[in-house]
Order: C-alpha cells, then structure tokens, then sequence
C-alpha cells in the first residue's frame, strides 16, 4: 500500500512488559497500515526495537501495588516531562497500554493537549474501582477490550468500546486435541513448568514459595522434572542468584505458550500468563501473594468471585487458585498432587481451558487496533 503524503504522531504509554509486548506489535501492525507514522512514547526494549522513540524506559522499573508507591515521585517528574512532551510538539493519537493507575494520567496530558486517546487493553473497573469509569470517560475516546464481555460492560456505561481479541494470542495456534495425550499420562515423570511472573515484585513474592513447592512434590515424584520460564536474560540471572538449596530446573528464556505446550502441568503467577497457558491447554493452579494489611483494608473493593483471568471467564473455579494471598504451601501442594493423580480431570480440564480461549484467539487483536487506530487519525 503506498504512503500517504499526511504525517502523523502517536504516542505510546506502557509500563509493565506486557504492555511493552502488546505496543511492539501494534506498532508492527500500524506500520503496515502504509500511514507515515513517528511512534514516541514511554515502554520498553520491545518498542524500542519495534521502532519507538522512547522517553524513558519504564518496563525495567515496573511496580505492583503497594511498591509502586515508593515510586511515586518519579512518575510524578515523568508525567511532568510527558505533558511537556506533548505542549511542545503536536500528537495526533495517545495509545494508552495498560497500566490504568499511570496511563489514566497519560491520556489525561493527552487530551489537554487536544489529541485523540485510544486504551488498548480496558481496566479491570468490572472487578474494582468502578466509581473511576467517569474518568476513564473523560479521558478515552475509544476502548479496546481483550475479554469478550467487556465490551458490553463498558458500553452500557457510556464508553465508546470494542472487542478486539487478545495481543497474547495473535500468533498462536490452540491445539483442541491436547486433552487426548493425558489418556498417556504418566504421573511419576511429570513435566511442571514454574512461572513466576515479570515483575520483582512478583519473583520476590512468589520465586521462592514456588521452588518449596518444586521440592515436596519431587519427594513423591522422583522422576519429575521442571522448566522456569523468565521472561529475559535480565530475569533469569536474577532467579538463577535466588534459586533454594536442593531445587534443580532448566532455566528458559521462552514464550508462556511454547513451554506450557512442552509441560503436563505449569505452576502460574496470575496475570496474562494464565492466558497463554490456558490456550495451550495446559492445567495449571495459579498463585499470587498480595500485601496482607493493605488486602484487609481494601480487598472488600473487588467485585469478582474469582481473581484469576481463566476462572473469571469460566465464572467457576476450573484451574485451582491460590490467591490474594496464602500462609501454606500445604494447600498448594495437595492441590497439584490430586490433579497429577487423576489423569481423567487433567484432559477435562485440558479440553475446557482451550474451548475457553479459543474465542478469545478468533481476531488477531494488534491488526484490529492498528484499524481502530488508523480510523482516529484520519478523523
């Protein structure tokens, strides 16, 4: 497609590495759209590489909850820096990626600025923070959801929103016949992956509980054997120096999918990644270990009987979840060995997990926001 003579500015906001996933293919996607675009923003190495001129890294510094408030006075000089960014130079288009808590001041510096704000990936106001979707209305002119029931959720309350798919899935492929191998499954030479997230909060929370539960489950399954996944060389030297005495595993700088389609059962930190595992079929139990105190002041906000992404959408408990918080590996443990000893809820919860997300994989998600987001700029 030849280029058009107009030339246009998108700003990009990220600030977790998802985000910076997601944005490095949608700037892929926007930029075979055949529009002269200049991509700046704040984000990653992946936009980076991708072909953004970034501000500042944020990934590498990425923040959970109540860590995050230590950070709050460089965000604060950051968003300062953004708003002038955007005084002094024209942006046609703000992409908000995630990350709501900082985004939702990004695309307010956008709109001061008179640009157009799209939110690619809508924040959770369905499970807290409700009272923030007049907000979000004042701030976002179109919202693209990655759930399904999403878009209906938002639209009712006034936001322009849209189904589009999930970026996590844009490049795979679901196998719906994974279920069939569990008939072959043998218990004593289990394959686990562990998966302890991006974010140090989360591997400072969670690397070690994890490999506790590695040990006990190998003094009944001799045989069994692990894989780690971490999502860079960075965050795999930094396993690597936190590994426990005893536990042994390979180490792998891969794709969620690709290791969760090589393993019989993955040990997940919740997020996106349950996603991904979930589309390979995979089962799994998901963890998270949140602040206690802060849970106990604010946790009566979350609106969702569940709190891991599968079992929201399955609106049961398929995959055991293990979460806000835990005080014993006990109950983890006997969970995942129940399940290794019943090959039969192993294939059912296999088939389920992958009719579960395969809607989720029908539309390649950057290629539907790089039209929404072509659609805006030539407005």
């Amino acid at each position: 497609m030849p280029k058009t003579k107009n030339k246009y500015r998108v700003f990009m906001g990220a600030a977790e590495p998802s985000g910076d996933v997601h944005c490095a293919g949608l700037i892929t996607a926007l930029q075979s759209s055949g529009r002269d675009i200049e991509f700046v923003g704040v984000g990653g190495p992946k936009m980076a590489d991708a072909g953004c001129e970034l501000l500042e890294n944020t990934v590498d510094k990425a923040a959970m909850i109540y860590k995050a408030f230590t950070q709050v006075v460089r965000y604060y000089k950051l968003l300062k820096r953004i708003e002038r960014f955007m005084a002094n130079n024209k942006v046609d288009l703000v992409i908000a990626c995630d990350s709501p808590s900082f985004n939702f001041h990004v695309a307010k510096a956008g709109k001061k600025a008179g640009a157009k704000t799209l939110f690619f990936v809508a924040p959770q106001l369905w499970a807290w923070g409700g009272w923030r979707i007049r907000k979000l209305r004042n701030r976002c002119d179109k919202l693209c959801c990655l759930l399904p029931f999403e878009q209906d959720w938002f639209g009712s309350r006034g936001v322009d929103a849209v189904f589009v798919g999930n970026p996590l899935l844009d490049k795979l492929t679901i196998d719906t016949s994974r279920h069939e191998k569990y008939a072959r499954f043998e218990s004593a030479k289990a394959r686990l992956a562990i998966m302890p997230g991006s974010r140090p909060a989360e591997i400072d929370s969670l690397w070690k509980p994890m490999q506790q539960i590695a040990l006990r489950l190998k003094e009944k399954y001799r045989q069994a054997t692990f894989v780690t996944v971490a999502v860079d060389a960075k965050r795999q030297q930094l396993l690597k120096e936190t590994q426990i005495p005893g536990f042994e595993c390979q180490y792998s700088v891969d794709s969620v999918n690709k290791t969760a389609a090589a393993v019989d059962f993955s040990i997940v930190t919740s997020g996106s990644a349950t996603l991904e595992v979930a589309a390979a079929g995979c089962p799994m139990v998901v963890m998270y270990q949140s602040n206690r105190v802060l849970w106990y002041l604010f946790g009566w906000i979350m609106k969702t009987k569940y709190l891991s992404l599968v079992n929201i959408l399955a609106d049961r408990e398929l995959v055991p979840e293990f979460m806000p918080n835990f005080s014993s590996i006990d109950p983890i443990v006997a969970s995942i060995d129940q399940l290794l000893q019943d090959k039969n809820a192993l294939g059912r919860i296999s088939s389920e997990l992958t009719e579960l997300t395969e809607p989720l994989a029908e539309k390649k998600a950057c290629e539907e926001v790089a039209k929404i987001a072509v659609e805006m700029l030539l407005r």
